[in-house]
């Protein structure tokens, strides 16, 4: 809309698509017109005028205000400069592990590791199949959560070696905490 105009619901949602939103945002295609009521609700757009083309529904066409472009000049900002590493639960529990259950984590953490394995599979395929659609800008991006998801691997790869002396020192530390032993 800041690049291309007044466009209705319909247009948004396939520039959407052909943007690959969805790749490197939480921002769902089907998540669209709820946003398009956000939006409109905090005036950052507003309506300019409703259109029929042919049999279709009628359609509110949208532009973006002054105050979105605003707001989006200076999220576009923050976006650059912060950086975002939100807390992962995983950690937290890995602090805080069941001792009851510390043989499984063998397990589990093999099962990270190919599930990590399988989304970077997943997602270099798919990056392959639209290189040819993405600016350079896009590829950059695509590489970059390449490059995390590829560090999230060698962190849990390292975890797992270490598992022996984890499960060790959480058996030793129950066991000096245990009142009755």
């Amino acid at each position: 809309m800041s690049e291309r105009g007044p466009m209705h619901g319909h247009q948004l949602r396939l520039l959407a698509e052909e943007e690959h939103l969805d790749l490197w945002t939480d921002i769902t295609v089907g998540g669209l017109y709820g946003a398009i009521k956000r939006l409109a609700a905090e005036e950052l757009i507003e309506e300019v005028r409703t259109e029929q083309v042919g049999s279709y529904p009628q359609r509110k066409i949208w532009r973006i205000t002054d105050a979105g472009s605003q707001t989006l000049s200076s999220l576009r900002l923050s976006g650059l400069r912060e950086i975002v590493l939100k807390p992962d639960p995983f950690d937290l529990v890995l602090t805080r592990l069941d001792p009851d259950h510390l043989d499984d984590l063998p397990l589990v953490i093999g099962a990270r590791i190919t599930s990590l394995e399988a989304m970077l599979t997943e997602y270099e395929a798919h990056t392959r199949a639209i290189a040819r659609y993405l600016t350079l800008a896009e590829s950059l991006a695509m590489e970059h959560r390449v490059v995390r998801l590829r560090a999230e691997i060698a962190w849990h790869e390292r975890l797992a070696s270490q598992l022996h002396k984890l499960i060790i020192d959480e058996r030793a530390r129950r066991d000096s905490h245990d009142p009755t032993g």
